[in-house]
């Protein structure tokens, strides 16, 4: 009798296991596979300089600033990618003119010193064009920017 209950138990714990609990939506799949996409940050460029993706298809980016000046990424539509712009300048200002360090707390940007490596993960969840820009003074006017262009 114990044994039948203990096989029963054991049989009831693995079902429930194997079609899930639910509950959190946010959690990643372990099933969900990450393409990893190398980038070189040169004098005031990325390599490379046009990307595509698929939508719901997520990326990691690993970044190499083999240039000599510090550069950034920041991931996000154009409209983003004028307000970080701005944001910059502010702090750049601000600082006056120490530039704008990444603090971390944003998922979309990374900031390196030359030498140095990094690695942003972003999912891109629709349809369109998507940049990758540096926004230390000059470098996004200058053309410092990936098109990813998602469909």
């Amino acid at each position: 009798m114990k044994r039948a209950l203990l096989v029963a138990a054991t049989a009831t714990a693995l079902l429930t296991a194997a079609c899930g609990g639910g509950g959190d939506s946010d959690r990643k799949s372990d099933s969900v596979s990450v393409r990893t996409v190398d980038v070189d940050m040169v004098d005031i460029a990325f390599e490379p300089t046009v990307l595509t993706a698929t939508a719901g298809e997520q990326v990691r980016f690993v970044f190499r600033n083999r240039g000599s000046a510090v550069h950034d990424a920041f991931i996000g539509d154009r409209g983003s990618q004028d307000g970080h712009e701005r944001e910059m300048r502010q702090a750049e200002q601000g600082n006056h003119g120490g530039g704008h360090q990444d603090d971390g707390t944003d998922e979309d940007a990374l900031t390196l010193d030359p030498g140095k490596k990094g690695e942003l993960v972003h999912t891109f969840d629709g349809s369109g064009t998507v940049e990758i820009g540096c926004h230390q003074p000059g470098h996004y006017a200058a053309g410092m920017k990936i098109t990813v262009t998602v469909t």
